[in-house]
Order: C-alpha cells, then structure tokens, then sequence
C-alpha cells in the first residue's frame, strides 16, 4: 500500500518504464537551460581547441618551428586535458559539481588571456596545457551535470545538443579566424585570446546553476536536495531517489565492482572517436588545402563549410539515439571508416569530391559524440559518475594527443596515410564497441549504473525524496515495514528525473 502523493513518506509508483518522470513545462525548462550552460562550456572547448589551428601557421613563422615544435604546441592542450580529467572529475565527485563547474570555466578565461602576452614558444606550451587541464576538468562535469538534471525521457537529445555546442564552438573559431585574416588581422595572440570573449559569457550564464540534487543525495544532504528542486519547480512529492549514508568515492571504484569492463569500453571508444577528429579538426585548413581546396586564408572558409556539416551530423544522433546507444555507435563507427578510406583510395580527387566525403564523415562521425557524454553518465553511480567521465576523458585524450601530434608528420608524408590510418581507427572502435558495449536506452540514470554485481555498495535503496530527513537518514541502513514505507515499492522504484 502506498501513501498518497505529498505525504511524507510517498513512494512514487513507477511507469511503464520502470521510472518516475515529471512532465511538468518547468522541469523541462530547467533541464534544457541547464543543459545549454554546460553546453556552454562544450562551445569554448570547441573554439579553444580550433582556434589554435588557425593560429599555428602564424605561430609556426614567428617561432621558426619545425613539425615537431608545431606538433607540441598543438598537442600541449591535450595533454592537459588528461591530466585535467583525471584529477578533477575525482574532485567533483568529492567536493560537489558547482565549484569545479565555475572554476573551469573562469581559468578559461584567465589563461585565454595570458595567451596574449606570451614571447616564447615555450609559454605557450605552458600556457597551451593548463587551458588543457581546466578543459579536462570541464569535460568531466560539463555530461554530468547535464546528465543528472535532465528528465529520462529527453536525456539523450539533451546530450545531443550538449556536445553539439563543440561543433558550434569550432565552427565559430575557424570563422572568426578567417574574418580577422582576411581583414588583415593577422595577429596569432589576438586570435589565441580571443577565447576569453565567449568563456565570460558562459560563466554569467553558469552563475545561475545549483549543485545537483543527484550529488547532495549522495552525500545524505536531503534537505539541500529538496531546496533545490523547490527552487527549480520539481515536484518533491512524487519522486523518488536513491538515499545513502554519505560514501566517500575512491578512484578505483570505477575499476572493481563489475565498473572495470564499462571504464575500459568507454575509454576505448572516447579514444577511437577523437583521435582522427581532433587529428583532421585541429589541421583541417591545411588537409583542404593540400587537396587543393582553398589557398591562404580560403582554406579557413572551407574549414568553416565542414565544421557545418560536423554540426549536422552531431544533430542527426537526436534522430537515433534513443532507438539505441549501442547501435548508434557500430553504425556511426562503421559508417565512418568508408569516406576516409575514399580519401586515401583517390589520387587528386577533384574539390567536389574532397567535400562530399569530408561531408559524409562530419555526419556519420559526429552522428554518435552524444555517447561521449551520455554513456560515462548513464554506466556509472552518482558517487563516481564524475571520476568516471573525467577518467575516460582523460585517457581519451592520450589518442587525441597522439592524432594531433602525429598529424603533422604524417600529412609531411601523404595525406593519403593519414586519411588510411583515420580510416583504420574508426574500424578499431567498431570492434571495440561489438564486443564490449552495453544498451542502456529508456533505463533511468540509477537502472543503467546498477553495478552486475548485486551486492555492490554502489546500488544504493531506493526512498521517497519527500520522506522527512530523520526518517531518510535511518532508511538508507534499514527497509521500512510501515505502511508508509512499504518495501515492495521502494524495491522497484527508480528515479531519474529530479528536475
């Protein structure tokens, strides 16, 4: 028997789906602005990590560099953001999403800044991996955060749009790039700094975001959580979640307890998926250009054309992901390996030609880089979904740093090879996905985490977030037997949808 809704200790009855989910305009609205401002952070992430591929030819000349030197300034960021993932997902984890969810973005903004006052190659390696690691550290929180506010039923076009913004991001660089070129602007430290401009804005707009009710459960603080989804119009009184005892995380929670397979396939895919991307996103004004589209600052344009087409097809996984994650990702994997292996079967392939496959890989690649952000926060709990997705975005970037390095060397060969060495990554991460991805489509947040192993510390019971904090408290180490409390319903009930 189950208590009647708003009283104190309702157990929301599940649907059809096994989940409870708010349908109210104002969840949805929150859950969407939300995530545009952790999309925020995506879009600077996109302009920083672009924007240096206009800027590295200027910097190439003033600096007298050879591949290898160029190699190591473009990489240097991602090197960064390793260590930036590793680190501050785990903080996030302990110390709450908000404070490392401003803090990133304003080290944007500093560091964008003192790029401009750099004179030495050297500093801007310095500088070039500390944006990394404030880029790292943003990566884990940014799917997070979005993640654990967003409705079930709308979270994956919700991390659709999340890693979208990406796209957004870089497409603006390479136009701004071209803008301030062609208008004689050919300044690399004003190009460099130019970042700050859109990281101030996304901080205002970040202002605005509380912590995640998700994590204040976690972490026993059940008034706080209630606090916050009055303020952001949740309705407390039919919803559930999971209530702990306050669990302080280890980072090696995410490789026991049946956690290792998902880090190992999570990594594996990440890496996969942006070695070539960030390899062709970062040099893509010189890729078109020694296949002979666009000379001097048109290859920027150009570059501008297929950041487009990138957006589209990051836009086009709103269409499919939730028919399927898993399927999403072999065909996207699959898909992609055919317009690189054309470009590396064609000699001289006329400009036409150049573009359409180029076209075709935006869409198909960029069709699955919702699952960047969405599958690290549905395979993994609360107390370690954090650690997890700065894990895998760290580790992921050790192929996106050797793309970005090793791009150079390779185009100095054939840009044939290295659209033929693209080509075979995208198939190592079809394999890879074949045999070790899960489904997790239509489960809520706590139903996709729930560790294979039943007694795991991580699969946390399950109470009314309404019930009284005294009576929360005691619930986490008991099952209740009054009527208000019944166990059979809180066994079977999940929630997803705290906003």
């Amino acid at each position: 028997m189950t208590a009647s809704p708003g009283s104190p200790g309702a157990v929301a009855a599940p649907s059809a789906g096994g989940t409870t989910s708010p349908d109210s305009s104002t969840n949805s609205r929150a859950g969407w602005l939300i995530t545009l401002y952790a999309g925020g952070g995506e879009f600077c992430d996109g302009y920083i990590l672009s924007i240096i591929g206009v800027a590295l030819p200027l910097v190439t000349s003033a600096f007298q560099l050879g591949p290898g030197g160029a190699g190591l300034i473009g990489s240097a960021s991602l090197v960064g953001m390793f260590a930036g993932g590793l680190a501050f997902g785990y903080v996030t984890d302990r110390i709450g999403r908000r404070k490392v969810y401003l803090a990133a973005i304003a080290a944007f903004i500093v560091l964008s800044a003192l790029q401009y006052g750099a004179d030495a190659a050297w500093q801007l390696v310095v500088l070039r991996f500390l944006m990394g690691v404030a880029i790292g550290a943003d990566f884990a929180i940014a799917g997070t955060i979005a993640a654990e506010f967003a409705p079930e039923r709308s979270r994956g076009p919700l991390m659709v749009v999340l890693v979208t913004m990406w796209s957004a991001g870089a497409a603006v660089a390479y136009a701004v790039g071209w803008l301030m070129l062609r208008g004689g602007l050919d300044d690399w430290r004003l190009l460099l700094a130019s970042s700050a401009v859109p990281a101030a804005v996304v901080l205002l707009l970040r202002l605005r975001t509380p912590e995640s009710p998700q994590w204040l459960l976690s972490q026993g603080r059940v008034e706080e959580a209630r606090a916050v989804l009055r303020r952001m119009g949740g309705d407390i009184g039919t919803l559930v979640a999971p209530v702990r005892p306050a669990v302080t995380p280890r980072y090696s929670d995410i490789f026991r307890n049946g956690y290792g397979r998902r880090t190992l396939f999570v990594c594996l895919f990440w890496c996969c998926q942006l070695l070539p991307i960030y390899a062709i996103t970062t040099y893509e004004p010189t890729i078109l250009a020694s296949f002979g589209l666009g000379e001097g600052t048109d290859s920027y344009l150009g570059a501008v054309a297929v950041q487009l087409f990138f957006v589209l097809g990051s836009l086009s996984g709103m269409l499919m992901v939730n028919r399927g994650r898993r399927a999403l990702l072999l065909w996207s994997f699959g898909a992609s390996v055919l317009p690189l292996a054309g470009l590396a079967a064609v000699a001289d392939p006329p400009g036409w030609l150049v573009v359409l496959l180029f076209a075709v890989f935006g869409v198909t690649a960029f069709a699955s880089q919702c699952l960047q952000a969405l599958y690290p926060s549905e395979l993994f709990p609360t107390e370690v979904r954090a650690t997890a997705n700065g894990f895998a975005a760290g580790v992921s970037r050790i192929g996106a740093a050797i793309g970005t390095f090793g791009a150079p060397v390779l185009l100095g060969h054939s840009t044939r090879l290295a659209m033929l060495v693209g080509a075979g990554i995208a198939a190592a991460g079809w394999l890879a996905t074949l045999l070790l991805a899960p489904e997790t489509r239509g489960l809520s947040l706590d139903e996709a985490a729930a560790s294979d192993e039943p007694n795991s510390s991580l699969n946390p019971p399950v109470r009314s977030l309404a019930t009284p904090t005294g009576t929360a408290a005691s619930a986490a180490s008991a099952p209740s037997t009054s009527s208000t409390h019944p166990t059979s319903s809180a066994s079977s009930t999940e929630v997803t949808d705290l906003i």
